[in-house]
């Protein structure tokens, strides 16, 4: 996941089993069911006429009764000690299925009725979910089984479930297990309007002049043409904000547009989102702990608070100065179009960092666009996969949700890897960010991975439709979550099968792999013009020319958004003002002024996701600039330090802990020094 406001947190990040399932599902999705088996005149369904919906309702309805009859039985005599392993694992692989296929549905499928039947089979399953992680007979006989008699995955799947049923508030009194099950349901409610709020609220505003498109590519402006009224639409669909914020030279326009992006989710997010805030803080209470980010942050690489602030004040200490110079730069380029300026504003900065960029490093991003189609970026992606990983992706012949959703199938010679869909193009109703959804994980010797890659792309239409070189950036970070999923989909148990480590690492393997659209040799591969010419090597040398440029400003706004995230969860939420503490806030980390009438926080999806933790971004960032050192040294294309990397960090999933996995990799601890180094050396 790329990490910006407007990228989204990979749903790659499926729970682990079925206790820390219910821990995830709060952050993600969310379940207490006092009978285990489902009793219709007692749980209020909707009546859906579509007919989609209703058979998708009556497939989520059995896969809850078949759930909580296993339930039953785990509790039950029928489960000893010899078996009970064996038997969560089953349990296990029915509720990833069911509910990765409800988190699937409701941001893509193209039917209305359906996402509204997906929304709802996640809510009905709370009930299920809470009474699992606060089952006192699971509990009690995962703690009857003598850890010396197991090996070492074994023994390290009963320690993790054991801490996680801890964590769940297995031990607490009949009336706080209660709340706990009711602020559950409350949360998963809370999330899910959150999360709806943002994916249907398009906004857009109209101009009446093709003149004020001026700087915009010209397919651009051909793809937006007046009505028969004369108005032309411009929505905040990336597809059109980005463009505008990157080329148009009306600045009014850039502002206007910028001003309804951030407030996508607005007003009906502020209420919800501060609720949501409350009942997770009521929640981490319950369980002992004294704000949700100390309980967040616990099971994480960073294990508290206080340390996830030192490190966001670290890396915005370090980036400062050269943030400085760089935020100079930009103004001094601002004021040769507006003289009176005296600051750089937020909606400015990627038009005058392009300019910047284009004058000093000789870049021009509509240069460079014309050689990544769609169709040749998509190919790319592939062949590089297929290079580096030794693999073979072919099309997969099996029903999907839409008809502009292709799928696959991914070979290691004869052997299955996984399967995976594209669904890569924007559509009223869908998931409006980037992201790649697991949907089943894959267990060794019984099921494949598969896994769906979720993007808003131009290329619908028309796969020579062109995309930016940060798209393409952004297609492969997204790839490499997928990936993650499928290498690592083919262990013994589902608890730690796919992108199963600390969340804090799992976009380290993806912000690493975006230093392949930086190579000319792998850019060579793919990126040709409509002539067919290849991309210039010396247009590439200019492109890593300036590539840096704006990093620190970059890095410094991205500790803004993850001190958002700290400090909403990190504090008692009756003090806390969401707006003005964003304000004041950005003041703080960020280089750019907050503008007013403004609530970025709204559509801020990784705070319903990540929750305090979005410092991971950075977090993992240092962890990818460290194992990258290790292709620069080898060869970024070379097959052998691929397998070793495939070999150790993806491949394993979540049977080891990822300081391991890295250290397994690079031979030694992982270092903050060679991110520091780049940062504090960049030209």
């Amino acid at each position: 996941m790329r990490p910006t406001t407007h990228a989204a947190m990979s749903r790659s990040l499926q729970s682990r089993g079925i206790i820390v399932l219910t821990l995830i599902i709060l952050s993600l999705a969310g379940c207490s069911f006092n009978n285990p088996e489902i009793d219709d005149t007692k749980t209020s369904w909707t009546k859906f006429d579509d007919p989609q919906a209703s058979q998708y309702q009556r497939e989520c309805k059995g896969d809850i009764s078949l759930s909580a009859a296993m339930f039953g039985n785990l509790e039950s005599d029928l489960v000893t000690r010899d078996n009970l392993l064996t038997e969560i694992n089953r349990l296990d692989i029915l509720l990833d299925r069911s509910l990765s296929k409800s988190g699937l549905y409701r941001n893509v499928h193209p039917n209305a009725d359906v996402r509204t039947a997906a929304d709802e089979c996640q809510q009905k399953y709370i009930k299920l979910l809470t009474d699992i992680s606060l089952s006192r007979a699971i509990f009690n006989k995962l703690l009857a089984i003598d850890l010396t008699s197991l090996d070492k995955q074994d023994k390290r799947y009963v320690e993790k479930m054991i801490l996680d049923y801890k964590r769940s508030g297995v031990n607490l009194e009949d009336d706080a297990r209660a709340r706990i099950f009711e602020l559950n349901q409350e949360i998963l409610t809370l999330g899910q309007s959150f999360n709806k709020n943002v994916r249907e609220n398009v906004r857009a505003i109209h101009i009446k002049s093709s003149d004020r498109l001026e700087g915009l590519p010209q397919d651009y402006i051909d793809s937006h043409k007046p009505n028969d009224k004369g108005v032309i639409t411009i929505t905040t669909a990336y597809p059109d904000y980005f463009p505008i914020m990157q080329y148009a030279t009306d600045d009014a326009l850039r502002l206007e547009i910028y001003k309804e992006f951030r407030k996508r989710g607005y007003p009906a997010n502020q209420s919800t989102l501060k609720e949501l805030i409350e009942k997770r803080h009521e929640l981490a209470q319950i369980q002992g702990y004294k704000t949700y980010a100390e309980y967040v942050t616990e099971e994480l690489m960073i294990r508290t608070p206080e340390a996830a602030e030192n490190f966001i004040n670290k890396v915005n200490d370090l980036a400062k100065p050269q943030a400085d110079k760089e935020y100079q730069t930009l103004l001094t380029q601002l004021q040769t179009l507006y003289p009176d300026a005296t600051e750089v504003g937020d909606w400015q900065k990627t038009f005058i960092e392009s300019r910047v960029k284009s004058e000093t490093f000789d870049i021009d991003s509509q240069e460079i666009r014309q050689y990544f189609s769609y169709t040749n970026v998509k190919q790319g992606v592939f062949d590089l996969t297929e290079t580096m990983f030794g693999v073979k992706i072919v099309p997969w012949q099996t029903d999907v949700w839409h008809e502009s959703v292709n799928a696959y199938e991914m070979y290691d010679g004869k052997k299955l890897v996984g399967r995976f869909y594209l669904d890569m193009h924007p559509r009223e109703g869908k998931y409006n960010h980037a992201a790649a959804f697991g949907i089943q994980d894959g267990i060794k010797g019984v099921q494949p991975p598969i896994a769906a890659l979720v993007c808003n792309f131009p290329g619908e239409k028309d796969g020579n439709e062109l995309m930016e070189h940060e798209q393409v950036e952004t297609f492969l970070h997204e790839f490499g979550h997928l990936l993650h999923a499928l290498f690592g989909g083919h262990q013994r148990w589902l608890y730690f099968s796919g992108i199963k480590t600390e969340r804090d690492f799992v976009e380290a393997p993806s912000q690493m792999l975006e230093e392949w659209v930086w190579d000319a040799e792998t850019l060579k591969t793919f990126a040709r013009n409509a002539n067919g010419e290849l991309i210039p090597d010396e247009l590439v040398a200019k492109m890593n020319a300036g590539r840096y440029f704006g990093r620190a400003l970059w890095t410094r706004h991205q500790m803004f958004y993850a001190s958002v995230s700290l400090h909403f969860y990190n504090q008692d939420p009756d003090e806390l003002d969401l707006t003005n503490t964003m304000a004041e806030l950005q003041q703080i980390y960020s280089p750019y002024g907050y503008v007013n009438d403004t609530y970025f926080h709204n559509s801020f999806g990784h705070l319903y996701g990540y929750s305090a933790a979005y410092y991971t971004y950075m977090w993992s960032l240092v962890i990818a600039s460290d194992m990258f050192s290790e292709f620069e040294k080898q060869g970024l294309r070379n097959p052998s330090i691929a397998k070793h990397y495939r070999d150790t960090v993806l491949a394993p999933g979540g049977t080891a802990d990822a300081a391991i996995l890295v250290e397994d990799f690079l031979g030694r601890p992982y270092s903050f020094e060679t991110f520091s180094n780049k940062l504090k050396n960049n030209p």
